[in-house]
């Protein structure tokens, strides 16, 4: 791939930029770093404690159910070909720390949303490659930082919904906050009417406006896509806020109401998350390492060979 990673930008994005959901035009799908061959063998050198495989379903509560696997093994193209016959997904975190192809890619992309957007800043950039099942779905949920979801190969089907009552409740973002766990939001099917849906194909991209709850289901075919994070200076002082009034409601028994970004109240809550995170106390709220209850096994019904007894 040669020259931008966008293709070219309409005036009316720039303008909209996180303040409505927006399915715009990129490159990243011609990179040679992101074809099949290339992910295969990204997935052979990927330290265990940077991926997870993940086996989804539901509660009946309708609460989203995660089972994580390992790869063990397999080899890179074995594991796409079971992903691609299963019903599974793998998330390669911190892929730009993991080939300079990757953290090339990150930094030009935020660098052309700088040039592009006005008073646009982040910093704290991540990268991960999603390689899916056909028909696979991540659950209602939605993320403390600012997201990017761009195709690569297949398609996908993505409800966006309005991060505002009743599709996001502000104390949900400060359980996020505090636990660590995004997936603890409750879906209600009635929220679809409020939604906004996209159909993804290679080459398109997604942004919405920050902590947007949204869920995501392939179509008939094996994903691979790519997200992005990142951290704007009003993002950093949100999540400070949630997680202060996290701590007054877990800790103190307190309803707190005021979430402003400034003045005294900001402040006095800055100090107090900060002060949260040095306390011997912060750990034990985060979510518990989930157990490994499978292993990829391409030969096995489903991909998976069940009952692995140990912690990831």
């Amino acid at each position: 791939m040669n020259g931008t990673v966008f293709a070219p930008w309409l005036e009316e994005a720039h303008s909209h930029w996180n303040q409505r959901p927006m399915r715009l035009q990129h490159r990243l799908h011609e990179h040679p770093a992101l074809q099949i061959d290339a992910v295969a063998a990204l997935i052979e050198r990927y330290p265990r404690n940077d991926y997870a495989l993940v086996h989804t379903s539901r509660h009946g509560d309708g609460r989203a159910r995660w089972r994580e696997g390992e790869l063990g093994s397999t080899p890179g193209r074995e594991v796409i070909e079971a992903i691609a016959g299963g019903s599974l997904w793998l998330n390669l975190r911190q892929a730009h720390a993991h080939g300079p192809a990757y953290a090339q890619l990150l930094e030009q992309a935020y660098a052309e949303i700088a040039a592009q957007v006005p008073g646009f800043t982040a910093g704290a950039l991540k990268m991960g490659i999603l390689v899916s099942s056909p028909r696979a779905q991540v659950h209602y949920h939605c993320d403390l930082p600012g997201q990017l979801l761009w195709q690569i190969h297949g398609r996908k089907r993505v409800w966006v919904y309005p991060a505002a009552a009743p599709c996001l409740q502000a104390e949900w973002l400060e359980d996020i906050a505090y636990t660590g766990f995004e997936f603890s939001l409750v879906y209600d099917p009635a929220f679809d009417s409020m939604a906004v849906v996209f159909d993804l194909e290679p080459g398109q991209m997604l942004t919405w406006p920050l902590n947007a709850p949204h869920r995501v289901e392939n179509g008939d075919c094996m994903n691979v896509s790519v997200t992005t994070e990142h951290w704007t200076p009003e993002n950093r002082r949100a999540q400070k806020v949630h997680l202060a009034n996290a701590v007054l409601r877990h800790r103190l028994g307190l309803r707190p109401r005021g979430r402003a970004l400034a003045g005294p109240g900001y402040w006095a809550k800055a100090a107090l998350q900060a002060a949260w995170r040095r306390s011997p106390w912060a750990g034990s709220t985060q979510k518990a390492l989930r157990p490994i209850e499978f292993r990829l096994d391409p030969l096995a019904p489903g991909g998976m060979v069940d009952n692995i007894a140990r912690t990831a």
